[in-house]
C-alpha cells in the first residue's frame, strides 16, 4: 500500500478565514486558499483545481501505460480536466469532471485510442474515487 499525504490549515471561519495547503512532496508549500480563491479570482488554489489536476494527471498516466502495453512508446498526450462545483441546496457539490484529451500517437487508430482512453477513464484511481459524472472528449493530433 502507498500512502500520500497533504495538509490543509484554515485560520478564521467562513468568508473571512484564510487557508494554506501543503503536500508531502513539497510541490505545494503553504499554498494559499480560501473563499476568495475558490469563489472569486484571488490568487491561490482551491480544492476543485487540485482535484482537476489529480484527475488529469491520473487519467493521462493510466492511458500512457495502456498505450505502452500495446507496444506504443512514441507520441504525446495532453489532458485538461474541468471540475464543476454546483450549488446543492444550502451547500455545494462537485457534480462532474470533464476530461479533454489531445493525443498524438503514431500507429494507432482513432477507434483504438478512444477505446483505450475510455478504459483509462474508468480505471484510473482518481476516477474510481470520484462520485461525480465524468465525460471524456478526445482530440487527435496537436498535443503540445
Amino acid at each position: 500500500m502507498i500512502t500520500r499525504t497533504a495538509m490543509a490549515r484554515y485560520e478564521g471561519m467562513g468568508k473571512t478565514g484564510k487557508g494554506w495547503i501543503s503536500t508531502q512532496s513539497g510541490v505545494l508549500q503553504e499554498q494559499r486558499y480560501g473563499f476568495g480563491t475558490r469563489f472569486e479570482n484571488e490568487p491561490g488554489t482551491n480544492p476543485e483545481e487540485l482535484i482537476a489536476a489529480a484527475h488529469a494527471g491520473c487519467f493521462t498516466m493510466a492511458l500512457s501505460f495502456q498505450l505502452a502495453g500495446k507496444g506504443m512508446n512514441e507520441g504525446s498526450l495532453q489532458t485538461t480536466a474541468k471540475v464543476k462545483l454546483d450549488q446543492d441546496g444550502d451547500g455545494f457539490k462537485i457534480s462532474r469532471s470533464d476530461l479533454e484529451l489531445t493525443a498524438d500517437v503514431p500507429g494507432i487508430s482513432e477507434d483504438e485510442l478512444r477505446a483505450l482512453a475510455e478504459a483509462a477513464k474508468a480505471g484510473c484511481p482518481v476516477s474510481k474515487l470520484m462520485n461525480a459524472e465524468m465525460t471524456l472528449t478526445v482530440t487527435v493530433g496537436g498535443a503540445a
